[in-house]
């Protein structure tokens, strides 16, 4: 079952959250067992989200167990992801093994809204959270530039103002509460898009995830709970319009050829376009995350592609981290309790960084993906062989990761399972 939350909005809060994925929905789990009055608002009116990230690298993995998340991911079920392996031109160039990271954890893949809901029903536990689905923000209230809360629109169309000692943007890649801050946002197009859908997982299915490169043709294959395989097959920018004229089997072909185990599977599942899902590939930089009274979190303040399944990793680092920076603001903020943006300085630029170090890497390997030349997919695909001959990939690798952050006692609960 799934928690629909309160049709009700309160006239003030502590904190308004706008924005109910990872991001948004951990850090106001967080700030709700700290004993804030948190109102989190989500546009979709329920949890059910198809092809979105489902994968949980290890670190992130690590955070959920600390927190008190262990025994309801066990109670729900997911898929332990124990390898990558990337083949290029018909040669495996790279074999890691999550098993020997350092974290302890391996990735694990579990539906997006189900891990919502997970968090969701904790965060219920707390007498001060309250959720509402259905629900955007259509303005900020601002008295002399000081955010002062956000009017909310509901199913009903009727606009309502909250007041808030917090706006939280955390309404990802296309932000409305960035949008109304006046913030604007450096948006710098990737090279190809993505193509996802999904199938049936057969009977004996390694837990791994497969990576199959030729030259700038590219699929991705990873098992998805409890029985399924998500697939993602590159395509050109802007190219959706013409691989659609050409049909669905075109596609089906090119996947095909790269992992022929897929072919009867796509014949079989993949029957229309409605089966499939496209994805936009873009990182968007923004200078400014805060305002007095407003600050911008995950992919609302810097939106990174989905190469190793970065953005539940950190959505729930900035989450985990800024929580304790927020208790402490909170409680000592003066006047009518408005956070100044200055309280964010020393956060925002850790997580900058971090975030600016993952897009880096992106932007590199996005680069080296297109390559269509005889000398570029040689380079690449010695560049890979290389790093796998050295044991120095168990140390390069998690890097790109983060090892898991030390977590505030005052963050975690024993979640039971339902």
């Amino acid at each position: 079952m799934t928690i629909t939350g309160s049709t009700s909005l309160p006239d003030s809060t502590d904190v308004l959250v706008a924005g109910g994925g990872p991001a948004g929905a951990f850090l106001a789990c967080l700030l709700a067992r700290r004993g804030f009055r948190v109102l989190l608002v989500e546009k979709q009116a329920t949890l059910e989200r198809t092809f979105r990230g489902d994968t949980v690298l290890g670190p992130s993995v690590v955070i959920l167990k600390q927190l008190g998340f262990g025994p309801a991911l066990e109670e729900h079920g997911y898929i332990p992801t124990e390898r990558l392996v990337i083949q290029m031109e018909g040669r495996k160039v790279l074999d890691l093994d999550y098993r020997r990271f350092k974290c302890g954890e391996t990735p694990i893949d579990i539906p997006q809204p189900a891990l919502l809901d997970i968090v969701y029903r904790s965060s219920a536990q707390e007498p001060g959270f309250q959720v509402v689905f259905g629900t955007t923000v259509t303005e900020l209230l601002e008295e002399n530039g000081v955010v002062k809360g956000a009017v909310l629109r509901g199913k009903g169309g009727e606009k309502v103002p909250v007041r808030a000692r917090l706006v939280i943007g955390a309404d990802g890649r296309f932000s409305r509460v960035r949008k109304a801050a006046g913030f604007e946002a450096k948006v710098t197009p990737m090279d190809r898009d993505v193509l996802w859908f999904r199938v049936p997982r057969p009977e004996g299915w390694a837990h791994r995830t497969d990576f199959f490169v030729e030259r700038d043709r590219h699929v991705v294959v990873m098992p998805t709970f409890p029985d399924g395989l998500r697939i993602a097959t590159n395509l050109p920018k802007k190219a959706l319009g013409a691989w659609r004229q050409a049909g669905l089997p075109s596609v089906k072909q090119i996947v095909a050829q790269l992992d022929p185990r897929l072919g009867p599977l796509m014949d079989k599942h993949v029957r229309s376009w409605d089966d499939t899902s496209f994805l936009e590939i873009f990182t968007a930089e923004v200078d400014q995350w805060a305002r007095d009274g407003l600050l911008l979190i995950g992919d609302a303040s810097h939106t990174v592609t989905p190469i190793l399944g970065q953005g539940i990793n950190l959505a729930l680092q900035d989450a985990v981290t800024l929580a304790p920076v927020l208790d402490t603001a909170l409680r000592r903020s003066s006047g009518d309790g408005t956070v100044p943006a200055a309280t964010f300085a020393d956060w925002i630029a850790k997580r900058r960084k971090h975030k600016a170090f993952v897009t880096r890497f992106q932007t590199r390997n996005e680069a080296s993906m297109v390559a269509t030349t005889r000398l570029g997919t040689w380079l690449r695909r010695n560049r890979y062989l290389t790093m796998n001959m050295t044991p120095a990939k168990y140390v390069l690798a998690p890097k790109m990761m983060s090892e898991p952050f030390p977590i505030d006692p005052a963050d975690v609960r024993q979640v039971v399972p339902v």
